[in-house]
């Protein structure tokens, strides 16, 4: 197995960002980017997608959270491409459905190479806390444009709003696990006919 890491930065007038992951780690992860509660949904990709990730982000959040929300997930984006490389023997396609009382979520990815984002998900209220729910959107968009990946998030039940983002970033972490996990059968094939990713 090859050594799945990678170190971003991304600096602009808006962020200072630093993004280190292992896919290939334990589900640890260290944040500080001003935003508790995108950490705590960081925190489920990690632990349920078994990647250590390290993100830091100075923001301009006396303006809102909308420019570091959104430039975490391209930084991370950047990451996983780099971390993947050519994406050789990979399963490549991954999948979830993950419940949390009342609410129900399903989490469809195809590292494809191609950027693709179907978002169907209703909250019920505005915000969570001090955190604007329209950002999730935003930080899948830039995971996805920077990642190359074909992501479909479904909200399939659900009446609060804390446990439907939940279910969405624990599935997408179960997903992505299921991705990029190398298939033995597979080994240093690529998984697609075109014969590039």
């Amino acid at each position: 197995m090859t050594n799945r890491t990678a170190s971003v930065e991304r600096n602009t007038l808006e962020t200072k960002i630093s993004v280190s992951i292992n896919l290939d780690g334990t589900g640890k992860a260290k944040f500080d980017t001003g935003v508790p509660f995108l950490e705590h949904m960081l925190d489920q990709i990690a632990r349920n997608g078994l990647i250590d990730m390290d993100i830091y982000c100075k923001g301009d959040l006396q303006i809102d959270d909308h420019h570091t929300v959104e430039d975490i997930g391209i930084t991370l984006g950047k990451a996983f491409a780099q971390a993947l490389g050519d994406k050789k023997g990979l399963f490549r396609y991954g999948h979830a459905y993950v419940p949390l009382d009342e609410a129900l979520s399903r989490v469809v990815v195809d590292f494809s190479g191609r950027p693709g984002l179907h978002y169907e998900v209703e909250f019920k209220r505005a915000m969570i806390g001090s955190f604007d729910v329209d950002l999730f959107r935003e930080f899948f968009q830039g995971f996805v444009n920077h990642a190359g990946v074909s992501l479909h998030i479904d909200n399939l039940k659900g009446v609060n709003a804390h446990h439907i983002a939940e279910t969405i970033f624990k599935a997408m972490g179960r997903a992505v696990r299921m991705a990029i996990t190398e298939d033995p059968r597979m080994a240093g094939i690529m998984p697609s006919t075109k014969g590039v990713l």
